[in-house]
């Protein structure tokens, strides 16, 4: 029985042998070897208690549309002033994203940029680069070891992070052993959708490692913050409770407040 992820990456595979006919690979590593130089993806998440990486996302396959006529710039800037310490944008078709809308991002803001999608090919990494990312997610579900490593030094040769994400212990245990800086964990399985944040508390409990851990999914409430800053996350990847309301700010200043005066975390 396949899953929704296996699903989604299928189309993907399909979806990018297009995109690579209307713009060769050759062009699209000249206009990544061209843009401006990456922003400093993991200093800006130290240097905030909390770290919160704000999503822009449109649609969700499991819920649909999250915020019908979501402007990604207006909501960027809106971020930015919560305050976000960096922004990710959800660029994938399935969820009515595209690289349009992480353009438009850039265009409006100065912070780090993420870009979130189902990247599985070097062709996604420059694409990434060439439209103002300053950081890449890796889904170790669906990357092989060797995959992830080579993924991830294409990053680092072009300046940017990588986002390393993990749901399980094994997926967690790989991105340890590749060597990550920045490991994610998302609370929500990718097969089933289903979330819960104590995934997080899971597989942080006894971690002693020195890798920057972001929390993803399923955070909606300044206890939700407290709870899992305390199990050891040190930066948040929030979404759908932000867009879901009418003032995405309002709620990303409700969030950043949840931790009072706390001083960053090295």
């Amino acid at each position: 029985m396949t899953s929704i992820l296996d699903n989604i990456y299928a189309a993907k595979r399909v979806e990018m042998r297009a995109r690579r006919e209307l713009v060769s690979p050759m062009a699209i590593v000249a206009e990544a070897v061209r843009a401006p130089r990456p922003r400093d993806f993991v200093a800006a998440l130290r240097a905030r208690r909390p770290a919160i990486v704000a999503e822009i996302k449109r649609a969700s396959p499991s819920k649909g549309d999250i915020m019908p006529g979501l402007d990604p710039a207006q909501v960027a800037r809106e971020y930015v002033a919560g305050p976000a310490a960096a922004i990710s944008v959800l660029t994938d078709i399935h969820f009515k994203g595209s690289l349009d809308d992480l353009r438009a991002v850039r265009a409006a803001v100065e912070v780090p940029l993420l870009r979130k999608d189902f990247i599985f090919e070097p062709y996604q990494v420059y694409e990434a680069r060439a439209a103002g990312a300053d950081c890449i997610l890796l889904i170790a579900a669906m990357l092989k070891e060797g995959e992830l490593r080579s993924l991830a030094a294409l990053a680092r040769e072009l300046g940017m992070a990588a986002l390393v994400e993990s749901h399980d212990a094994a997926e967690f245990a790989l991105a340890e052993k590749i060597g990550s800086a920045l490991i994610g964990i998302n609370n929500r399985d990718l097969h089933t959708f289903a979330t819960d944040i104590a995934v997080t508390e899971r597989l942080l409990a006894g971690y002693k490692g020195d890798a920057l851990i972001v929390t993803e999914s399923g955070i909606d409430t300044p206890d939700d913050i407290r709870r899992l800053d305390a199990a050891g996350a040190r930066a948040f990847l929030i979404g759908e409770s932000l867009l879901r309301g009418a003032a995405p700010g309002a709620k990303l200043a409700e969030l950043t407040a949840a931790l009072g005066d706390a001083p960053a975390r090295k």
